[in-house]
């Protein structure tokens, strides 16, 4: 197959998903965005976690909160459990890779909280067991996952699953809708101000 027939079939590819991903994810996405809100609102926060592209995306909305997406205002408490090094290798070290998150909301978070695995085939043993975990102390639950939403499926409070199976085009949509998120949540703070001035 030619470079050229690639990009176009890759394109119509992401082009059918994504028309999919609104039809059948955009209520879910309001409905985080409205959670997020309020659990900031009451003085929580939102924490990210996954594993690979996941951990990135997880890095990545997470600052997205702290900082900002495209407007000024106070900033948002998130954290992204994939940053500390030393925690995630201790934990690894001491308790098994499986509790690398499941460690770190034990330790920070509480009621107030939500919690996002973040795992394109929705089974990854790490993030099942942070989203068991968190569910058991009552702490607020969401995943991003793929089509079906494998096991977290069944732990997540609120669940947007990408309605495919293609590891790439489900990591596309989950920054879409990431980014929906962090845009719907900074709009209600948008008026709020920051110690900080922007440049």
């Amino acid at each position: 197959m030619s470079i050229e027939r690639t990009i176009q079939e890759t394109i119509a590819e992401h082009t059918v998903i994504v028309a999919r991903f609104e039809e059948s994810c955009s209520s879910v996405i309001a409905d985080m965005a409205r959670r997020s809100i309020e659990c900031l609102e009451a003085g929580g926060k939102v924490c990210f976690f996954g594993n690979g592209g996941s951990a990135a995306d997880a890095q990545h909305f997470a600052t997205e909160f702290v900082v900002r997406f495209t407007r000024n205002r106070r900033g948002l408490a998130a954290l992204a459990f994939t940053t500390d090094t030393s925690a995630l290798t201790a934990a690894a070290n001491d308790f098994g890779y499986e509790a690398v998150f499941a460690r770190q909301i034990e330790a920070l978070c509480d009621e107030r909280d939500i919690v996002v695995g973040i795992s394109t085939s929705g089974n990854s043993g790490n993030v099942v067991r942070a989203l068991e975990f968190a569910r058991d102390r009552g702490v607020t639950t969401f995943a991003f996952t793929g089509e079906g939403g494998g096991r977290c499926a069944e732990l997540a409070d609120a669940l947007l699953a990408v309605p495919s199976d293609v590891t790439a085009r489900v990591q596309e949509c989950h920054l879409i809708g990431g980014h929906l998120i962090c845009d719907l949540v900074e709009a209600h703070f948008a008026d709020t101000e920051s110690a900080i001035s922007a440049n």
